[in-house]
């Protein structure tokens, strides 16, 4: 089982993560808000901004203060600061 840090000594099982967001989104504060009151939220900021919302596969909300792209590094993922807020296909991008 491969683990990732999401700061501050702490990690997270790696095949267990559905999604890491922003956590500016009015969806992304709204599941929140709504997982806090159920109990599911791990708060691993120590204290520092969140920056990142990590999803996993048991519904558990873990709030990160590391950025969404360092964390998709660790994670192996092609993700690029440039690919952020488009859905186009790569094609369309290049043209």
């Amino acid at each position: 089982m491969k683990f990732i840090s999401v700061g501050y000594g702490n990690t997270v099982a790696a095949d267990r993560i559905v999604m890491i967001a922003s956590p500016e989104s009015a969806p992304v504060k709204r599941l929140i808000t709504v997982s806090k009151e159920q109990g599911r939220v791990i708060d691993v900021s120590s204290g520092r901004k969140t920056r990142s919302v990590i999803v996993t596969d048991s519904e558990h909300i873990i709030l990160s203060a590391l950025q969404v792209e360092t964390l998709a590094a660790r994670l192996g993922s092609d993700i690029t600061a440039e690919d952020e807020g488009s859905d186009a296909p790569e094609a369309e991008k290049n043209n």
